[in-house]
């Protein structure tokens, strides 16, 4: 989903937490973010059927699936804390990360999906910031080509590869989890 700098003024979790006026936003590197409105419907589908699987393979477990809007707090979510995300998937297998309204500290898996206007911010912006706060595994969707970078985190740099036409997708975090990516594209 594209964002658009609102200030530049560097801001914190305490000044993103009273945002109360109907938008959706952002908060990378103390820069607030507003999200554009209404995903396309080809990034809704993406999003559905991932969540779906994620979700069927996660009941009885104690980890869960997360999808906006659902705040992710990437340095442990005090007051000065200055980047906070809302990916288009979370897995958080560590429930003391969750508060009841929010993942505080770094998830295990993060997938946003791509979008012509949020290619940029995901690939470059988001990968280094998910890199540095200890996510595990991302993916970066692209529904246009069909195509998937999954980034494994190892010795704190990412190692990715990218996927096209691949049909079950195995999730390094999740043993035993593969994720339908022919049912995810063909929506």
């Amino acid at each position: 989903m594209q964002t658009t700098a609102v200030k530049d003024m560097r801001k914190k979790y305490s000044d993103y937490a009273k945002l109360d006026d109907g938008n959706r936003y952002e908060l990378i590197n103390g820069v607030l973010c507003v999200m554009e409105p209404g995903a396309a419907q080809a990034h809704q589908g993406v999003n559905t059927e991932l969540v779906r699987q994620f979700a069927n393979y996660l009941l009885d477990s104690p980890c869960k699936v997360f999808h906006p809007p659902f705040d992710v707090c990437l340095n442990a979510c005090g007051d000065d804390d200055t980047t906070v995300v809302q990916p288009d998937v979370v897995i958080v297998c560590d429930p003391s990360k969750l508060d009841g309204k929010r993942c505080n500290g770094a998830p295990d898996m993060i997938i946003e999906i791509l979008s012509p206007l949020s290619a940029r911010r995901d690939m470059l912006v988001k990968f280094n910031n998910y890199m540095k706060a200890g996510v595990r595994e991302y993916w970066i969707v692209d529904p246009k080509d069909k195509m998937v970078r999954v980034c494994i985190l190892i010795n704190g740099k990412y190692d990715f590869n990218d996927y096209i036409d691949v049909e079950l997708l195995p999730v390094s975090v999740l043993e035993g989890c593969e994720i339908d990516m022919k049912r995810v594209f063909d929506q």
